[in-house]
């Protein structure tokens, strides 16, 4: 079990401190880390861990506790949480600092510039490795475009859309 704890902390540290543009962006490896490395879990319970982290009220990032639950229960909760937050956030007091110190500069906004499609790209990459694990069919497929064309295109409020995907998929429709 320390074997795992260890892994776990040494997994969420360097996710911590790759997330750039938030917690979304760092999906794809931390999918890939518990999923095609460790074996921890499925593509499909990964999946399932985020949309309930998603549902939930609180921060977006409320996967990663669920994630150190799954693997090695409370200690996992402990180990994910702390690994995953305590390094971002002593990094960002001391970048706000610098940042603030050098406002003035012109290749800070050069710098703010270039890490705008950084984080784009790392968001899309988060979107295309959830739906790939989530829908294992071409209606599913569809469901989904559906519902981020509607949600994004629509003043349709998200849990209605939410909402419609479940009667869907409580009829049946979609099913591998």
């Amino acid at each position: 079990m320390s074997g795992t704890l260890v892994a776990l902390a040494l997994i969420f540290t360097q996710l911590s401190l790759l997330a750039f543009g938030g917690g979304n962006t760092i999906l794809p490896e931390m999918q890939r880390q518990v999923v095609d490395i460790h074996h921890w879990m499925t593509a499909r319970e990964f999946t399932a861990l985020f949309a309930l982290a998603q549902a939930a009220p609180g921060p977006n990032m409320m996967v990663v506790p669920l994630v150190g639950w799954h693997v090695a229960g409370f200690s996992g909760v402990l180990v994910t949480s702390l690994a995953k937050f305590g390094p971002s956030s002593l990094v960002t007091g001391i970048a706000l600092r610098l940042w603030e110190r050098f406002k003035d500069r012109p290749w800070r906004r050069k710098v703010q510039a270039g890490l705008v499609p950084v984080t784009a790209g790392l968001v899309i990459a988060s979107a295309i490795v959830i739906t790939h694990a989530s829908v294992p069919s071409w209606s599913l497929a569809l469901i989904a475009a559906g519902v981020a064309i509607a949600t994004t295109t629509t003043r349709i409020h998200p849990l209605l859309a939410l909402a419609a995907g479940a009667v869907l998929g409580l009829t049946g429709i979609g099913q591998p």
